[in-house]
Parts: C-alpha cells; sequence; structure tokens
C-alpha cells in the first residue's frame, strides 16, 4: 500500500532549481545595498569631528571641516582612487607638533599622527608664507592627490598632484613631494629649538616616513591648511 505521503514528497524534488537559487540571491543584493549605503554615508562634518576625537590631538573643528568639505567636493567629482583615506597637513601650528593627520573617514578612526615640516622660505618655527613659485622654498597650500612613489636622493618618495591653479599646480615641476628627513623628528627637536625646515616638500621623519607613504599613496586626498584669506576666498575646491 502506497503512502499518501509519497506524492506530496516527490513533488518538493521536482520544483524548479530556479525557485530555490533565487532566495540567497537576493538575500546577497539586499547586504551589498546596506554595505553601499554605509559606505558612502554622508556624515556630517562636526559629527565626524567629535568622533574621530581630533580636538585632543590639537586639530581645530575649522580645519578639519575645510579639508573635509574640499575632501567631499573631490569624491564626488570621483578624482580618488583611494577615497578612504584624508589627510590633513595643518601648518597653522608650530613645527614642533604632530600636525600631520591621517584619517580612515570609512572606519572613521585616526591612522596616525605625526610631524611634517614646512618650507625653509615660508617661516621658522611657524609658518606664515606661501608660494606656489619654483626656488620660493616655500610650502604650497590647498588639496593634492598623492599618486606614485619612486626612490631617490632622500629614498622613498611620493609623488604629489597639486590641484590648485595658483596655488599648488605647479607642485610637480617644483618637485615637491612626500619625503624622509633627518631634521624632523623626536630626535632632532631635543638639539634643536624647532624642527628643521625643507625646500617647500612636506617632509615626514625618517623612520615613519614607509608607514606614512603605505597609508596615503595612489589617489587620496591631502589638504595642505593655513588659514590666510586670499586661500580660504579664492580656492575653488572650497568656494565651488
Amino acid at each position: 500500500m502506497t503512502s499518501p505521503l509519497l506524492p506530496i514528497l516527490l513533488s518538493f524534488l521536482f520544483l524548479p532549481i530556479h525557485y530555490v537559487e533565487n532566495k540567497p540571491t537576493a538575500f546577497f543584493n539586499n547586504e551589498k545595498t546596506a554595505l553601499v549605503k554605509s559606505t558612502d554615508d554622508d556624515k556630517n562634518p562636526a559629527r565626524r569631528y567629535e568622533e574621530l576625537q581630533l580636538a585632543g590631538r590639537g586639530l581645530s573643528k575649522q580645519v578639519f571641516e575645510c579639508a573635509y568639505k574640499g575632501y567631499q567636493h573631490l569624491v564626488k567629482k570621483q578624482c580618488l582612487n583611494n577615497p578612504s583615506i584624508l589627510t590633513i597637513c595643518d601648518l597653522s601650528q608650530s613645527s614642533n607638533r604632530k600636525r600631520l593627520y591621517i584619517l580612515d573617514l570609512e572606519e572613521n578612526k585616526v591612522l596616525l599622527t605625526s610631524y611634517v615640516a614646512h618650507g625653509r622660505g615660508s617661516g621658522g618655527e611657524y609658518a606664515s608664507r606661501f608660494s606656489n613659485n619654483n626656488r620660493s622654498h616655500q610650502s604650497s597650500l590647498g588639496f593634492y592627490i598623492t599618486s606614485s612613489t619612486y626612490y631617490g636622493e632622500n629614498g622613498l618618495s611620493l609623488r604629489l598632484k597639486g590641484l590648485e591653479p595658483g596655488f599648488n599646480d605647479r607642485a610637480a615641476r617644483r618637485s615637491i613631494v612626500i619625503h624622509g628627513a633627518a631634521y624632523i623628528g623626536d630626535e632632532y627637536l631635543q638639539s634643536n629649538k624647532f624642527m628643521g625646515r625643507s625646500y617647500g616638500c612636506p617632509a615626514v621623519p625618517f623612520d615613519e616616513c614607509d608607514e606614512i607613504i603605505d597609508l596615503i599613496k595612489n589617489g587620496s586626498c591631502l589638504f595642505i591648511y593655513y588659514p590666510t584669506k586670499k586661500y580660504l576666498q579664492r580656492s575653488k575646491i572650497l568656494n565651488g
């Protein structure tokens, strides 16, 4: 005698295969969409600033908000190959302070803070003069995109592309790059009143150079800040 359940069981064996496969496909699509929304979440800069606890690291809200505004402009223009990283060089601070901030905005955390030099033509302990001109030995303000690495006379170095005409677009022809230097760091400061200066490059301590370059290379945003009225009022990235 045949069990009355047998026809029901057999019917399940011959269900169309696509019926079973469609279920997990829909699930993963929803999961991917949620991930994209989370990654692209446009957080309020003030909220970002508080979450990253940047006040305790010496970075003012005004500087961060300028950097974040320009960074978002570049993200929306799809200019960045590495949009999760934002690096801020705050030249309004003393060169004796760790005024270089590398932020991971996807993970919402500070990856590293370090010393960074300004150009010898820009000032002593504090920078106050800036130029886009060759042989000025001054730092150049504004937004940059990091590029490729190379080995030069200062070891591992990182090319920079200046994005702002009149402020930093001559960076490549001036050979403005990130490189390591012996004239900046804790050891140098022990026997000097303030950090050494470069020919205009944002030089960093030798012992941290490789790590810094590895974190920010190949298409991330770098912002070099100082509150000059000329830059803040005329920057097309900040005022676009």
